[in-house]
């Protein structure tokens, strides 16, 4: 089965409350990416996706693994999901961003 239909849920605050959904759609993939203010918008948004057919769910690292679980959770493991994560040389640069 080939990927044709994927999420991506982001944190970015401000973000307007049930998340600020953009599409990109190459005629063969569809990629919905999903801004939400607080991890915890993560969960419905995940829901939906999964309703609307998403094969798998990728999480930003602003979720870390707590949320992460508890979106798996949420969706009973109906898709993967996924989390990104950054290496040891990144951390310098990530903390500087969000501290």
């Amino acid at each position: 089965m080939a990927l044709t239909h994927w999420g991506f849920i982001y944190t970015a605050a401000g973000s307007t409350s049930g998340g600020d959904f953009n599409v990109v759609d190459t005629g063969e993939c569809r990629t919905v990416l999903v801004g939400v203010d607080k991890p915890e918008e993560g969960i419905e948004v995940a829901r939906r996706l999964v309703e609307e057919g998403a094969q798998l769910i990728e999480l930003c690292g602003g979720f870390g693994p707590v949320w992460a679980g508890r979106i798996i959770e949420a969706i009973d493991g109906a898709v993967p999901v996924g989390t990104v994560g950054y290496g040891p040389e990144a951390v310098d640069q990530v903390h500087a961003i969000f501290s």
